[in-house]
């Protein structure tokens, strides 16, 4: 068996919890992004805890089972863009960590996040607003520039709920479940 028992099984209910938090964004309005992060933390918990292939496996099956199990498919896209960030993240602080130069890692890793929101954001408020914003999204408007400046207030906010919930929340419980 190319897994083993325990992964296996850790892997499954979190695939469980991460698309339940994906159908519940569906069903509970007031709380969309709050549960679709909350489901894209389960991407980053099964990255650090099983390492970055069946990450990426986790990724694409919590991504798939969301599509054809989520009430609002919109939602699903959301879910897939903050999964898509927090690989990304995750893939390049792996890279950082192993180059022995002399260098800021932090700034660097600042920048990867950064331009790696925005190469997932901009296309999202250019291409399909709606999933952002009900009205219509010129973008030469003001209101455009004002959703580009709160994007990047999200990617604070949003990153370091993903800090404190990866150091405090799940370090607490992985020593519960692992």
């Amino acid at each position: 068996m190319l897994l083993k028992a325990k992964k296996l099984a850790f892997l499954g209910l979190l695939l469980a919890c991460a698309v339940l938090l994906v159908i519940f964004s569906g069903i509970f309005d007031f709380n969309t992004l709050f549960l679709l992060a909350g489901a894209s933390f389960c991407v980053g918990i099964a990255i650090r805890e099983e390492g970055f292939r069946l990450g990426i496996g986790f990724f694409i099956a919590c991504t798939i089972l969301s599509l054809m199990l989520a009430p609002n498919k919109f939602y699903c896209f959301t879910f897939a863009a903050m999964g898509l960030y927090l690989i990304i993240i995750e893939l390049s602080w792996g890279r950082l960590i192993n180059i022995k130069q002399n260098f800021n890692r932090k700034t660097l890793y600042w920048i990867i996040k950064f331009v790696t929101f925005n190469i997932i954001y901009i296309p999202i408020i250019i291409v399909t607003p709606k999933l952002i914003y009900q009205g219509e999204l010129v973008v030469r408007s003001g209101l455009f520039v004002a959703f580009l400046l709160g994007g990047q207030i999200v990617l604070l906010i949003y990153d370091k709920a993903y800090n404190y919930f990866q150091q405090s929340i799940w370090g607490k419980v992985r020593k519960h479940l692992l």
